[in-house]
């Protein structure tokens, strides 16, 4: 009886895997007629698909790609004759046929039991890849401009990710040769910082970055992430090549100081700052990050001997001249502050005379940010404020007054 029920049980599961396989041909079948019913051909190919007898056999794949190939042809063709058409269905179609097309080529490239490699595959649904692998863009593009980052970043990724398949780098080196790469894998990094997907943005920043226009954007994004996932290492790695490689970004330099500060590390940043100047002894950043660096450990005399170096480097660096302004400052109020108020005391008219001095030696460096600089107050109109009214200059206090207002 066992013997009997047992024997059942494999007609039954042979039966199944054959009813399967039946789905598969007739799907392509489906596809392939004049006047194709798409819905009942993705019903069957989607039930072979997920069935274990036949998800892992390569043809279940190619057919599954055949299909979303064919309505891509149909909803073309309706294009050409100018009849209404989906572009979405479109471009949908084709990321779906991306992702069966690989599947089988990945199944297809598997060893048979002699070892032997024999994938009928490769060439035809690889032709059919690089023909319509352009409108990937088009579709991820389409899926940015009606907000919906999801999709967008599935066909910009798509498009990136494909560029290192075996099956489309056999006759030619896409990777190697696509130009367009780092643009569209910044366009995927922006889509995937709008859906908070940080393993996305890790996984094409690096690609990103070497897009002329928003590399240093892409790097940034990158430091952003790792830091998100507490993969500090990498994000002061980051850093360090964020300064390298786009010393006009202030975000690198920034945080890695900012870092080292309150880790109570600064020796580490003078040690970056340092090799940086070993290499390029007149970089107009590496001289303003030692004199900030002196500036924090209050090493002022440093600090303004390197805000100076950094002016005459670049001699329109507003961030320069007020920080530097704000040093001098900072001197005066420690001078104010140890100086005697007794004004019968000899050293008086010594005391004044030096917080006299500084304030206008800070004077010039703040009217020359103002210069630079009219519409971001905050770097010099409150250190004016200051100047102006400890040297009794009443109009232009004044003057200072209204704004600081």
């Amino acid at each position: 009886m066992k013997r009997i029920l047992f024997s059942m049980v494999l007609l039954m599961a042979f039966g199944f895997s054959f009813a399967q396989q039946k789905n598969v041909k007739e799907a392509r079948t489906i596809a392939n007629d004049v006047k194709p019913n798409f819905a009942k051909a993705e019903q069957l190919i989607n039930e072979a698909l997920v069935n274990p007898e036949t998800s892992s056999d390569a043809a279940t794949w190619d057919v599954a790609g055949l299909i979303q190939k064919r309505i891509n042809e149909e909803e073309m063709k309706n294009a050409f004759l100018q009849k209404p058409y989906d572009t979405m269905t479109v471009y949908n179609s084709i990321l779906k046929m991306f992702e069966y097309f690989q599947k089988c080529d990945e199944l297809a490239q598997v060893p048979n039991e002699k070892g032997k490699i024999k994938n009928k595959y490769r060439r035809t649904n690889a032709a059919s890849m690089i023909a319509e692998r352009g409108n990937l863009i088009n579709g991820g593009i389409e899926s940015f401009n009606r907000n919906d980052s999801k999709s967008a970043l599935k066909y910009f990724g798509t498009y990136v990710e494909s560029a290192s398949y075996p099956m489309l780098n056999e006759k030619a080196n896409i990777a190697a040769t696509d130009t367009l790469l780092p643009q569209i894998a910044y366009y995927a990094l922006l889509a995937a910082n709008n859906v908070e997907d940080h393993d996305a943005i890790m996984k094409y920043a690096p690609i990103a970055v070497n897009d002329k226009e928003n590399g240093s954007v892409a790097l940034q994004l990158l430091a952003e992430a790792q830091k998100t996932k507490g993969e500090n290492d990498n994000w002061v790695a980051t850093l360090q090549e964020g300064i390298v490689k786009f010393s006009n970004n202030p975000y690198f330099f920034a945080n890695l100081v900012d870092y080292y500060n309150t880790s109570n590390q600064p020796e580490k940043a003078m040690d970056f700052v340092n090799d940086m100047l070993a290499k390029s002894p007149n970089d107009k950043l590496y001289l303003y990050v030692k004199a900030y660096l002196y500036h924090n450990m209050k090493d002022y005399d440093n600090a303004i001997d390197f805000y100076k170096k950094t002016i005459a480097v670049d001699p329109e660096y507003a961030e320069a001249y007020s920080n530097l302004a704000l040093v001098l400052l900072t001197k005066a109020q420690e001078v104010s502050d140890a100086a005697t108020t007794n004004v019968n005391d000899a050293n008086y008219a010594t005391d004044q005379a030096k917080i006299k001095k500084m304030y206008e030696e800070a004077m010039p460096y703040y009217e020359k940010v103002r210069s630079l600089r009219p519409d971001q107050t905050d770097l010099w109109a409150p250190g004016l404020y200051r100047i102006y009214y400890n040297l009794n200059m009443g109009p232009q206090f004044e003057e200072i007054e209204k704004i600081m207002q």
